[in-house]
């Protein structure tokens, strides 16, 4: 299950105030580029755009055109 919230005076404190049990085990991934700490507050477009080029050099310029063969080994278009 994953938890959102912020660091405030030097806690976390969660969203919401989840009842975590006593000595549970817990991991914090801190996301500073993040512009918010609330997913809502994010649009689809803006989270795919973070996405976008990331892919790297050395794609074949044709990867669109013909995904399938490079995926499934179909015939080239």
């Amino acid at each position: 299950m994953v938890y959102h919230g912020r660091v405030s005076k030097g806690m976390i404190v969660l969203d919401g105030q989840p009842e975590l049990p006593e000595g549970a085990c817990v991991s914090v991934e801190v996301r500073m580029d993040e512009p918010s700490c609330d997913p809502e507050d994010r649009s689809l477009a803006e989270g795919l755009l973070k996405l976008a080029g990331i892919a790297g050099p050395g794609l074949p310029t044709d990867l669109a055109r013909n995904h399938d063969h490079y995926i499934h080994g179909t015939p080239k278009r």
